[in-house]
């Protein structure tokens, strides 16, 4: 670079003035190459000076490389083409079909189908809605099957948040708000609203990041939140807490967390306001208190199994029942989080929705109780399936943020988000036009739902709330499957607290139930191996 950056420099003088662009050009390249020998961070620029800037030039990009260039239309990292060009294609109202049949290895392990009725039925209305809202709830709520998952304004930007919230108000469907409480485009947008509150009770938090009664009154009055939502954990990040930086805080974050500026904002990964099961259960009956008699309900990500049935447990000690309950898989994935946890912790959303459901059957109060599903859920034939798991209805974060133009850059804790949605920049946010992606999101809610009544009519039924286990057949190998009921089986009504004897292979459903306490989420003891339930409990429920 140095002998073509002074050769240029010849040329120039004795030659011609336009060699002064190559003098420019080489100049700055010779700059960088010595630069680069001098700096110690980096051993590839050491090496390659100059050239090796390539290689991060190209890594920067890699994400999108592979999306539009390598990947097939099935590799899910983590939406597959097909699952995204499906929702984009509702959210556009163009043709989403696809000719030549299916490109799914209908023979692999895994794959699973829908059982259809030689007798299909036509279902014109499809405004499906569940009511939420049990015998102590003086505000019950109609909500659709299919809604707006938890994110927060901070996380997403204005424009999205707004965009969302009129799209959720055009379709008639709720817009969960996510820990960051209630913002201004919530407000404009005017849609039906689920108030979250999280460990650090933003929106509802006294200086002190405790909770305030009143701040949450004041905040849950308002007529367009129709449910709150206590977030013990979330599927991104189970049992990790967050902080966003002060750098970050914005006047509209502060107006709307309820936290100073120029303060570090911390959400702690636990709730200061409880630390027992009774105490949620008494916390829930006083936001319900609070807010006039509206759905209070919670959600998480399962965990300890265990620690499900200490809250089960506090249920049925207090008499006090939440409205809904929330389970969000592991595979949720909106928030940033450390790879360990995006990847290891938490259990995925089928597994937790069963146990959940066959546990509040277990304890004879699933009837008295609405289910909420998420975790990956972008297709009428997802829906299907989860509602045939147990769920009352499902929410979508990542599926609507394709809806408003998420191209799954994979960059949304950047701040430099290409499309708008996740990023607080206002030159990048600009880019997001309210009016047309709000009609995206309507489009899309409607499209799904037309596609759900046209699944749900292929299956003889007439309300996809009519979905069990054996209307779907999982492939366990390449050679063997199962029937729905056999994968993912109701357990007996009341078979936890019948005091009858033990039911042939449900020996760990009892043995943690028996561990499970009210009182506390901490086991009374610890197994080593197996573990062996004491022989006096077991003789005294088969004595029952």
């Amino acid at each position: 670079m140095t002998l073509l950056t002074f050769a240029s420099l010849i040329c120039a003088a004795a030659v011609d003035v336009w060699f002064w662009v190559p003098v420019v050009v080489f100049g700055a390249l010779m700059v960088v190459g010595w630069f680069d020998l001098r700096q110690t961070r980096h051993s590839i620029l050491r090496n390659y000076p100059v050239s090796g800037h390539i290689r991060f030039i190209l890594e920067s990009f890699r994400p999108e490389i592979r999306q539009y260039m390598i990947e097939s239309d099935q590799d899910e990292v983590p939406f597959s083409r097909q699952s995204r060009g499906l929702v984009y294609q509702r959210a556009k109202g163009v043709e989403d079909k696809r000719p030549f049949g299916t490109i799914e290895d209908v023979y692999g392990s895994g794959y699973a189908w829908l059982t259809h009725s030689v007798t299909p039925t036509s279902i014109t209305d499809i405004d499906f809605r569940v009511r939420v809202g049990g015998a102590a709830c003086k505000q019950p709520y109609d909500a659709s099957l299919y809604n707006i998952s938890a994110m927060s304004f901070g996380s997403l930007s204005g424009n999205a948040i707004l965009a969302l919230n009129k799209g959720a108000k055009k379709g008639g469907f709720a817009h969960d708000t996510g820990e960051g409480s209630i913002s201004r485009y919530h407000r404009e947008g005017g849609g039906d609203l689920i108030y979250q509150v999280a460990s650090g009770y933003f929106g509802c938090r006294n200086h002190d990041g405790t909770f305030s009664e009143e701040r949450f009154a004041e905040t849950a009055s308002d007529p367009q939140v129709k449910m709150i939502e206590v977030k013990l954990s979330q599927g991104a990040k189970p049992g990790h807490g967050g902080m966003l930086p002060a750098a970050k805080i914005t006047p509209e974050i502060s107006e709307a967390r309820g936290i100073p500026m120029g303060i570090d904002c911390i959400s702690p990964a636990a709730h200061s306001t409880f630390s027992t099961p009774v105490g949620l259960m008494e916390f829930i009956a006083k936001l319900r208190d609070l807010s006039g008699g509206k759905p209070v309900g919670f959600k998480l990500c399962i965990g300890h199994r265990r620690e499900f049935m200490c809250i089960v447990k506090a249920m049925l000690k207090t008499g006090i029942l939440p409205d809904f309950i929330v389970v969000d898989g592991k595979e949720g994935g909106t928030g940033a989080a450390p790879v360990e946890f995006a990847n290891r912790v938490g259990m995925p959303m089928r597994e937790g929705l069963t146990f959940v459901h066959n546990a509040l059957r277990g304890a004879g109060v699933r009837d008295q109780i609405k289910i909420g599903a998420a975790g990956k859920i972008v297709s009428a034939f997802d829906i299907a399936q989860t509602l045939a798991l147990g769920a009352d209805w499902c929410n979508a974060a990542r599926g609507y943020m394709f809806a408003l133009g998420c191209i799954q850059a994979q960059s949304c804790h950047t701040n430099h988000c290409p499309v708008g949605i996740a990023t607080q920049d206002p030159l990048r946010q600009r880019a997001l036009n309210v009016g047309d992606k709000s009609d995206r999101v309507a489009r899309f809610h409607h499209n799904t739902m037309h596609a759900l009544a046209e699944i749900t009519g292929a299956a003889g039924l007439t309300d996809p709330r009519n979905f069990m286990p054996y209307h779907f057949m999982v492939r366990q190998k390449d050679n063997e499957f199962l029937d729905g009921n056999e994968a993912y089986p109701y357990l007996p009504e009341g078979f936890l607290v019948s005091g009858g004897p033990e039911i042939e292979g449900l020996h760990d459903w009892y043995s943690r139930w028996d561990r499970a306490s009210a009182e506390t989420f901490a086991p009374s003891e610890i197994p080593f191996g197996p573990f062996k339930r004491h022989a006096n409990i077991a003789g005294e429920r088969a004595a029952q």
